[in-house]
């Protein structure tokens, strides 16, 4: 494979491979993504926790499964994608998980970028602190009971609010994962 360097950026780096253009992150190992579980004992509505943030680069406010970047701060560049994965619960939703699982790893958007998505379901989750992201985010978290998941997201794109693709995937995920709780889980 025949690489050019187009541009170097303090987090992107925009490359030609073959000539076809592609970016990729310099500050990460990793991508992990949160299907946050609550509400699975017997007898519970199941529902999962979706946040809602500002996103310049689509001009607007984004509802989005907690995630981040794992191997982002420095000295530890080496960060475990579970432990990020923890991490990130934490610092955006306020929450700890009993349970985070591998769940699948997907690519967001292959036809421009490097990145692929750790995604993890959590469950046994505990609320311990205010979440709302580190202190250049402006995180909101809510609870949304999985069989109204939908509606929430047309009420969110009615008032001019994107929603990432990656709440499609892990509305799925969700679903897929309650139906086979029971089988060993």
């Amino acid at each position: 494979m025949n690489e050019l360097l187009l541009h170097q950026g303090r987090f992107i780096r925009l490359v030609s491979r073959d000539g076809y253009e592609c970016a990729s992150r310099t500050n990460a190992s990793g991508i992990v993504v949160l299907v946050a579980l609550l509400g699975l004992n017997p007898g519970e509505r199941p529902s999962m926790l979706l946040i809602e943030q500002p996103r310049p680069p689509v001009g607007g406010p984004v509802i989005e499964l907690p995630a981040g970047l794992a191997g982002d701060i420095a000295g530890a560049e080496d960060e475990p994608l579970e432990e990020a994965a923890r991490r990130e619960l934490l610092e955006e939703t306020g929450y700890t998980a009993r349970e985070v699982v591998l769940a699948t790893r997907a690519a967001p958007s292959p036809g421009m970028v490097t990145e692929l998505y750790s995604i993890f379901v959590a469950t046994g989750l505990e609320k311990v602190g205010p979440g709302g992201g580190v202190e250049s985010e402006s995180i909101a978290t809510f609870e949304v009971p999985l069989d109204e998941v939908e509606s929430f997201l047309a009420d969110a794109a009615a008032r001019g609010t994107h929603v990432a693709l990656a709440v499609w995937a892990g509305l799925a995920i969700a679903r897929q994962w309650i139906r086979t709780a029971g089988a060993g889980r």
